[in-house]
């Protein structure tokens, strides 16, 4: 009998794991590895104040307000609203 396998997931160490959970993974590693490595400090000028703060923090701070976005977007659309 065959097996109906789906093309978006593949098999490791017997655990059926979907492309784009790998996916995701690797975006999140090559983020951190990304902010890790800024660590410099810069200006960023927040509408009318001017502040000095670490790259690093900037980046984080960017990724996790765009993983919220996103989070709220796709559940959204899960709603159909």
């Amino acid at each position: 009998m065959a097996e109906n396998k789906s093309r978006s997931s593949i098999t490791i160490r017997g655990r059926e794991v979907r492309l784009r959970t790998i996916g995701m993974l690797l975006l999140a590693v090559v983020a951190i590895w990304f902010i890790a490595a800024n660590t410099a400090s810069v200006q960023v000028r927040l509408w009318v104040p001017t502040v000095t703060m670490p790259l690093w923090l900037v980046l984080a701070v960017t990724l996790l307000v765009g993983a919220a976005i996103g989070w709220l977007a796709a559940r959204r659309r899960a709603k159909g609203g």
